[in-house]
């Protein structure tokens, strides 16, 4: 478990990693954008005034224990999506911009699903404010189509979802770089991070290359299930050792430095 402290507004909301993802304390989120000194009675009155989230809140808000001054206290959290719910419900100036911003996102959702070419144009627009190169950028949106690919030849071939493509996934990248994907982003030293966003152009083409195969070898085959899909990763294996080597990516840019392997 790790514990940290974000600002919020200017405050310090304190924050800790469940099963790679952050929760929040619900408490000091609260204590940010309400003048009350008196966050745990603004809470429960919170609740009482929206009855939806009154019921919904054992879904929402978890007891986990959190790093303080004194020691560890188990305390109420939240994750991302749930902050944004507690949000919602908070009658203050202070929530109004996340709300429109909020607002603005979920609007930005619905053009995207009528026209998803709206949804291609704002990741390459992010990864370019990121600093990546426009030669990146086509061959990272290449990569997410082929991606989408293959995984919905897996679903057709009822092959469950978590852990097998997680499963399956590693093979591909075993045969692509010698490594899993985890060991893949240790190498890096990544941790939360997507790995994808953090590979040079040619480890990107390695790892299209190695997934276009794939799927083909699937089709052909027509596997169907777990068992008969994990043959096709290793088909479309061309040799056993790591064909690419592995490099760091510059903090702050979109370039890469540091050789791993």
């Amino acid at each position: 478990m790790e514990t940290k402290i974000v600002l919020f507004r200017g405050q310090g909301v304190r924050k800790t990693l469940q099963h790679n993802e952050w929760w929040f304390v619900v408490e000091d989120v609260v204590s940010a954008l309400i003048d009350s000194k008196d966050p745990k009675q603004y809470i429960q009155r919170l609740k009482q005034r929206d009855p939806e989230l009154g019921k919904g809140w054992v879904q929402i808000v978890h007891t986990l224990a959190v790093e303080t001054e004194g020691g560890k206290q188990r305390m109420l959290c939240a994750n991302t999506e749930g902050i944004f719910r507690i949000i919602q419900s908070i009658p203050s100036p202070k929530a109004e911009p996340f709300k429109r911003w909020l607002a603005k996102v979920g609007y930005e959702r619905v053009q995207e699903i009528e026209d998803p070419e709206l949804g291609t144009k704002r990741t390459k627009a992010l990864y370019k404010a990121k600093g990546y190169s426009d030669a990146w950028i086509e061959k990272r949106m290449r990569g997410i189509a082929i991606r989408e690919e293959l995984t919905d030849e897996w679903k057709k071939r009822k092959v469950g979802a978590e852990p097998e493509y997680a499963i399956l996934t590693a093979e591909i990248a075993k045969a692509a770089f010698g490594v899993t994907p985890s060991e893949h982003k240790e190498l890096k030293g990544l941790k939360r991070e997507n790995l994808r966003d953090h590979m040079t152009d040619l480890e990107l083409i390695f790892s299209m290359l190695g997934e276009a195969a794939t799927t083909e070898i699937t089709r052909v085959d027509d596997a169907q299930g777990f068992t008969e899909t994990k043959e096709a990763p290793a088909k479309a294996a061309k040799s056993p050792e790591p064909p690419v080597r592995i490099w760091k990516r510059k903090p702050g840019n979109g370039s890469f430095q540091q050789k791993i392997i």
